[in-house]
Protein backbone atom coordinates (compact mmCIF):
# COMPACT_ATOMS: atom_id res chain seq x y z
CA UNK A 1 0.00 0.00 0.00
CA UNK A 2 1.23 3.57 -0.82
CA UNK A 3 0.68 6.37 1.55
CA UNK A 4 0.79 9.79 1.14
CA UNK A 5 -0.13 13.11 2.35
CA UNK A 6 -1.52 15.99 0.87
CA UNK A 7 -3.33 19.89 0.28
CA UNK A 8 -6.29 20.29 -1.71
CA UNK A 9 -8.57 23.30 -1.27
CA UNK A 10 -6.35 24.85 0.96
CA UNK A 11 -6.73 21.96 3.51
CA UNK A 12 -4.24 18.95 4.58
CA UNK A 13 -4.73 15.11 4.53
CA UNK A 14 -3.75 11.97 4.19
CA UNK A 15 -4.76 8.75 1.81
CA UNK A 16 -3.82 5.64 0.07
CA UNK A 17 -2.74 5.69 -3.35
CA UNK A 18 -4.42 3.34 -6.03
CA UNK A 19 -3.04 3.91 -9.43
CA UNK A 20 -3.81 7.94 -9.75
CA UNK A 21 -6.54 8.15 -7.11
CA UNK A 22 -6.48 9.06 -3.39
CA UNK A 23 -8.65 7.26 -1.04
CA UNK A 24 -8.95 9.79 1.68
CA UNK A 25 -8.68 8.48 5.20
CA UNK A 26 -9.53 10.25 8.65
CA UNK A 27 -7.34 9.11 11.96
CA UNK A 28 -3.98 8.81 12.89
CA UNK A 29 -1.68 7.59 10.01
CA UNK A 30 0.33 5.84 13.11
CA UNK A 31 -2.61 5.17 15.09
CA UNK A 32 -6.01 4.24 14.18
CA UNK A 33 -7.59 5.78 10.93
CA UNK A 34 -10.06 4.78 8.30
CA UNK A 35 -10.92 5.53 4.80
CA UNK A 36 -13.58 8.49 4.53
CA UNK A 37 -15.18 7.31 1.20
CA UNK A 38 -13.92 9.87 -0.72
CA UNK A 39 -11.29 10.28 -3.53
CA UNK A 40 -9.40 12.99 -5.18
CA UNK A 41 -7.38 12.46 -8.11
CA UNK A 42 -3.46 12.82 -7.91
CA UNK A 43 -3.65 16.01 -10.11
CA UNK A 44 -5.63 17.61 -7.68
CA UNK A 45 -3.60 17.65 -4.83
CA UNK A 46 -0.56 19.12 -4.02
CA UNK A 47 2.08 16.81 -2.40
CA UNK A 48 3.54 17.49 1.02
CA UNK A 49 6.35 15.42 2.97
CA UNK A 50 4.84 11.51 3.25
CA UNK A 51 4.42 11.56 6.46
CA UNK A 52 4.47 14.37 9.53
CA UNK A 53 8.37 13.49 9.98
CA UNK A 54 9.88 13.40 13.82
CA UNK A 55 13.52 13.44 13.69
CA UNK A 56 16.04 12.21 10.99
CA UNK A 57 18.98 9.96 10.95
CA UNK A 58 20.86 9.48 7.87
CA UNK A 59 23.93 6.61 7.31
CA UNK A 60 27.34 7.25 6.32
CA UNK A 61 29.86 4.33 4.69
CA UNK A 62 26.31 1.75 4.54
CA UNK A 63 27.37 0.46 0.83
CA UNK A 64 29.68 -2.06 0.19
CA UNK A 65 30.58 -0.17 -3.92
CA UNK A 66 31.45 2.57 -2.62
CA UNK A 67 33.34 1.48 1.08
CA UNK A 68 35.59 -0.36 -1.95
CA UNK A 69 36.30 2.03 -4.63
CA UNK A 70 37.08 4.88 -1.92
CA UNK A 71 38.95 2.83 0.57
CA UNK A 72 36.55 3.14 3.56
CA UNK A 73 37.15 0.52 5.86
CA UNK A 74 33.60 -1.43 6.45
CA UNK A 75 31.65 -0.17 9.51
CA UNK A 76 31.44 -2.27 12.67
CA UNK A 77 28.81 -0.48 13.44
CA UNK A 78 25.71 2.10 12.07
CA UNK A 79 27.52 5.93 11.32
CA UNK A 80 24.93 8.28 11.27
CA UNK A 81 24.58 12.05 11.81
CA UNK A 82 20.97 14.35 12.14
CA UNK A 83 19.38 16.31 9.44
CA UNK A 84 17.64 19.22 10.92
CA UNK A 85 13.92 19.89 10.73
CA UNK A 86 14.42 23.14 8.29
CA UNK A 87 15.84 20.40 5.70
CA UNK A 88 12.68 18.61 5.01
CA UNK A 89 10.90 19.42 1.43
CA UNK A 90 8.47 17.58 -0.17
CA UNK A 91 8.23 15.88 -3.91
CA UNK A 92 8.26 19.10 -6.26
CA UNK A 93 10.00 21.63 -4.03
CA UNK A 94 12.90 23.71 -5.18
CA UNK A 95 15.58 23.72 -2.95
CA UNK A 96 16.70 27.09 -2.62
CA UNK A 97 20.71 27.20 -4.17
CA UNK A 98 23.33 27.71 -1.57
CA UNK A 99 25.48 30.99 -1.47
CA UNK A 100 28.50 31.01 -3.43
CA UNK A 101 31.12 30.79 -0.93
CA UNK A 102 29.33 27.50 0.49
CA UNK A 103 31.09 25.55 -2.53
CA UNK A 104 29.65 22.92 -4.40
CA UNK A 105 26.26 20.81 -4.01
CA UNK A 106 25.96 17.17 -4.46
CA UNK A 107 22.57 14.82 -4.98
CA UNK A 108 22.44 12.10 -2.68
CA UNK A 109 19.62 9.63 -3.97
CA UNK A 110 18.81 7.21 -1.18
CA UNK A 111 16.42 4.71 0.47
CA UNK A 112 14.59 5.97 3.37
CA UNK A 113 12.77 4.28 6.07
CA UNK A 114 9.63 5.35 7.85
CA UNK A 115 9.20 3.96 11.61
CA UNK A 116 5.66 3.30 12.30
CA UNK A 117 5.59 2.17 15.64
CA UNK A 118 7.80 2.86 19.04
CA UNK A 119 10.98 1.31 18.73
CA UNK A 120 13.43 0.80 21.84
CA UNK A 121 16.06 -1.38 22.54
CA UNK A 122 14.30 -4.19 20.03
CA UNK A 123 15.73 -7.20 18.57
CA UNK A 124 16.60 -7.36 14.76
CA UNK A 125 13.42 -10.08 14.08
CA UNK A 126 11.29 -7.51 16.02
CA UNK A 127 12.26 -4.50 13.77
CA UNK A 128 10.12 -5.25 10.75
CA UNK A 129 6.72 -4.53 12.72
CA UNK A 130 7.90 -1.65 14.01
CA UNK A 131 8.72 -0.48 10.58
CA UNK A 132 5.58 1.27 8.15
CA UNK A 133 7.39 1.40 5.22
CA UNK A 134 9.77 2.73 2.87
CA UNK A 135 9.95 6.39 0.40
CA UNK A 136 12.68 8.06 -1.92
CA UNK A 137 14.90 10.34 -0.21
CA UNK A 138 17.67 13.08 -1.48
CA UNK A 139 20.07 13.43 1.20
CA UNK A 140 21.96 16.83 -0.63
CA UNK A 141 24.81 17.58 0.63
CA UNK A 142 27.69 20.82 0.47
CA UNK A 143 30.29 18.25 -0.31
CA UNK A 144 33.12 21.71 0.07
CA UNK A 145 31.76 22.75 3.42
CA UNK A 146 31.65 19.16 4.99
CA UNK A 147 35.61 19.12 5.34
CA UNK A 148 36.44 22.52 4.60
CA UNK A 149 38.23 22.40 8.71
CA UNK A 150 40.34 19.80 8.89
CA UNK A 151 39.65 19.37 12.46
CA UNK A 152 35.99 18.50 12.30
CA UNK A 153 33.91 17.74 9.67
CA UNK A 154 30.65 20.12 9.39
CA UNK A 155 28.11 17.04 8.98
CA UNK A 156 24.97 18.86 10.39
CA UNK A 157 25.73 22.24 8.56
CA UNK A 158 26.78 20.60 5.35
CA UNK A 159 23.54 18.53 5.31
CA UNK A 160 21.09 21.11 7.05
CA UNK A 161 20.46 23.78 4.17
CA UNK A 162 17.01 24.70 3.62
CA UNK A 163 15.30 22.01 1.36
CA UNK A 164 18.82 19.84 1.75
CA UNK A 165 16.28 16.60 3.12
CA UNK A 166 14.10 15.88 0.41
CA UNK A 167 11.66 12.83 0.61
CA UNK A 168 8.47 11.38 -1.24
CA UNK A 169 6.21 10.87 -2.98
CA UNK A 170 4.73 8.37 -1.04
CA UNK A 171 5.09 5.72 1.64
CA UNK A 172 5.16 1.85 0.47
CA UNK A 173 4.72 -0.43 2.96
CA UNK A 174 6.09 -3.48 1.02
CA UNK A 175 8.58 -2.99 -1.00
CA UNK A 176 11.22 -6.38 -2.35
CA UNK A 177 14.73 -4.91 -0.84
CA UNK A 178 16.47 -7.99 -2.40
CA UNK A 179 15.78 -6.84 -6.16
CA UNK A 180 15.40 -2.98 -5.82
CA UNK A 181 17.33 -1.02 -7.79
CA UNK A 182 17.91 2.96 -6.79
CA UNK A 183 18.48 4.89 -9.88
CA UNK A 184 19.27 8.89 -9.46
CA UNK A 185 18.81 10.93 -12.99
CA UNK A 186 20.10 14.71 -13.14
CA UNK A 187 18.70 16.43 -15.90
CA UNK A 188 17.31 13.17 -17.09
CA UNK A 189 20.82 12.09 -17.11
CA UNK A 190 21.10 8.88 -14.80
CA UNK A 191 24.08 9.48 -12.56
CA UNK A 192 23.43 6.31 -9.96
CA UNK A 193 22.37 2.96 -10.20
CA UNK A 194 22.39 0.75 -7.46
CA UNK A 195 21.01 -2.16 -5.19
CA UNK A 196 19.46 -1.66 -1.82
CA UNK A 197 20.86 -5.59 -1.15
CA UNK A 198 24.24 -3.81 -0.90
CA UNK A 199 24.02 -2.37 1.93
CA UNK A 200 25.93 -3.27 4.98
CA UNK A 201 23.30 -2.48 7.75
CA UNK A 202 19.70 -3.18 6.29
CA UNK A 203 16.72 -1.65 7.37
CA UNK A 204 15.71 -4.33 9.99
CA UNK A 205 19.28 -4.21 10.97
CA UNK A 206 19.39 -0.45 11.16
CA UNK A 207 16.54 0.01 13.19
CA UNK A 208 16.99 -2.51 15.87
CA UNK A 209 20.71 -1.27 16.20
CA UNK A 210 19.58 2.86 16.63
CA UNK A 211 17.02 1.66 18.53
CA UNK A 212 19.92 0.31 21.35
CA UNK A 213 21.29 4.68 21.47
CA UNK A 214 17.92 6.63 21.22
CA UNK A 215 14.27 5.45 20.91
CA UNK A 216 12.90 5.25 17.26
CA UNK A 217 9.17 6.99 17.52
CA UNK A 218 6.45 6.89 14.47
CA UNK A 219 7.07 9.24 11.89
CA UNK A 220 11.46 9.20 12.58
CA UNK A 221 13.10 8.56 9.01
CA UNK A 222 16.34 6.87 8.76
CA UNK A 223 18.27 7.76 5.50
CA UNK A 224 19.76 4.41 4.65
CA UNK A 225 22.77 6.19 2.91
CA UNK A 226 23.73 6.60 -0.52
CA UNK A 227 26.05 4.50 -2.87
CA UNK A 228 28.32 5.28 -6.55
CA UNK A 229 27.83 8.62 -9.08
CA UNK A 230 27.55 11.19 -6.41
CA UNK A 231 28.29 14.49 -8.12
CA UNK A 232 27.62 17.91 -7.59
CA UNK A 233 25.20 19.80 -9.81
CA UNK A 234 24.26 23.08 -10.96
CA UNK A 235 21.73 25.90 -10.10
CA UNK A 236 18.50 24.66 -12.02
CA UNK A 237 19.40 21.10 -12.21
CA UNK A 238 16.47 18.44 -11.70
CA UNK A 239 16.75 15.75 -10.19
CA UNK A 240 14.95 12.54 -9.81
CA UNK A 241 15.50 9.57 -7.52
CA UNK A 242 13.57 6.66 -8.25
CA UNK A 243 13.22 2.82 -6.35
CA UNK A 244 11.42 -0.12 -8.07
CA UNK A 245 8.10 -0.44 -6.59
CA UNK A 246 8.05 2.58 -4.60
CA UNK A 247 8.05 5.62 -7.16
CA UNK A 248 9.71 8.64 -8.49
CA UNK A 249 11.00 11.85 -6.23
CA UNK A 250 11.21 15.19 -8.03
CA UNK A 251 12.86 18.36 -6.80
CA UNK A 252 15.18 20.96 -8.53
CA UNK A 253 18.06 22.61 -7.20
CA UNK A 254 18.06 26.43 -7.36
Amino acid sequence: MKWLRFTHAGAEGFGSLEGDTIQVHTGDLFGEHHPTGGTLRLDEVTLGLPCKVGKVLALWNNFRAAAEKNGWAPPTEPLYFLKTPNSLAAHGSVTPAVAAEVGRVAFEGELAVVIGQRAHRIRVDEAPAHILGYTCADDVTAIELLNRDPAFPQWTRAKGFNGFGVLGPVIETTLDLSTAMLRTRVGGRERQAYALADMFFPPAELVARISQDLPLEPGDVILCGTSLGVLPMKPGSEVEVEIDGLGVLAHRYG
